[in-house]
């Protein structure tokens, strides 16, 4: 998996090693030790750093983050694209596009790297880790900046596809705008009042009875933004654990996938100038 990185602050430290502990105080004096003697804590060049080693304002450390019997995900992902540039992978439900919480090796980013051996690959977006679909994934450094600039200027078309209650008092297709900011507990978020800083557009592709499914655009990329939008409506998605409230799963529960997919990403390569469409290759249960 890809080291996490650390830029020494301002501090008191006399060594490298003082400095990780003071800063990281969940993990034992002990276990950093442990990963000096293995290797595991670098410098921006690679070497090796040694529990003596200098502390110096401004040293980038890498170092790799352990997390002891992680359980496996057990569902795959798949690689659709690769070249030198780039590479595009469709993600299952339930795993994490890179390391967060206790979610270390089992991520769609430790897994590529494992599978390709290039540990220089970076997510140029994210997507949650209960929603399915597209991800892309720079390969290149030299190239990483003209595709990180596609999100940035939005000059790629995304699509999702979710399965929904049905809201036959609505006209579709219609845009959703709100403000959408920080809620309460602190990994959800809410609408407020205040100028839009999101919008989503929102058509339906089949009318079942009671579920319909529905082709969501997001114009901007709040977090959590297409959840929170068809929360709102009056029609969360099915098998979200946070909206319109927060349902606790017990570990290793994976009997409700959330019904979001990220199933088209289509945009000009800056790199070869070719118009690239990609389709993801799961689908939601109706």
């Amino acid at each position: 998996m890809a080291a996490s990185r650390l830029q020494l602050p301002p501090g008191p430290w006399a060594t490298v090693l003082e400095g990780l502990c003071a800063r990281f105080r969940a993990v034992p004096r002990a276990q950093w030790l442990d990963r000096m003697a293995r290797g595991r804590v670098l410098d921006s060049s690679g070497r090796p750093l040694a529990p003596d080693t200098p502390y110096r304002v401004g040293l980038e450390v890498h170092y790799y983050r352990e997390v002891a019997e992680e359980p496996r995900i057990p569902f795959e992902e798949t690689v659709l694209h690769a070249d030198a540039d780039l590479l595009v992978a469709d993600k299952p439900h339930f795993l994490p596009v890179a390391p967060t919480g206790a979610h270390v090796h089992e991520t769609l980013l430790g897994r590529l790297i494992r599978r390709t051996g290039n540990p220089g690959l970076v997510p140029l977006h994210r997507i949650d880790r209960d929603t399915a679909g597209l991800v892309l994934f720079s390969a290149n450094p030299r190239t990483r900046a003209a595709y990180q600039a596609l999100f940035r200027e939005r000059r790629i078309d995304k699509g999702y596809e979710a399965i929904a209650p049905a809201l036959p008092g609505l006209e579709f297709p219609r845009v959703r705008r709100s403000r959408i900011v920080p809620g309460e507990p602190f990994h959800r978020m809410q609408e407020s009042d205040g100028p839009p800083n999101s919008e989503t557009r929102i058509d339906v592709i089949e009318r079942g009875e009671g579920m319909w499914r529905y082709a969501l655009s997001p114009v901007t990329g709040r977090k959590h933004q297409l959840r929170v939008h068809m929360a709102a409506l009056g029609a969360p998605i099915v098998g979200d654990p946070l909206y319109p409230s927060v349902a606790h799963r017990g570990p290793g529960d994976y009997s409700a996938p959330l019904q979001l997919l990220a199933k088209r990403l289509e945009f000009v390569d800056p790199v070869t100038a070719e118009t690239r469409c990609f389709a993801s290759r799961f689908r939601l249960r109706a």
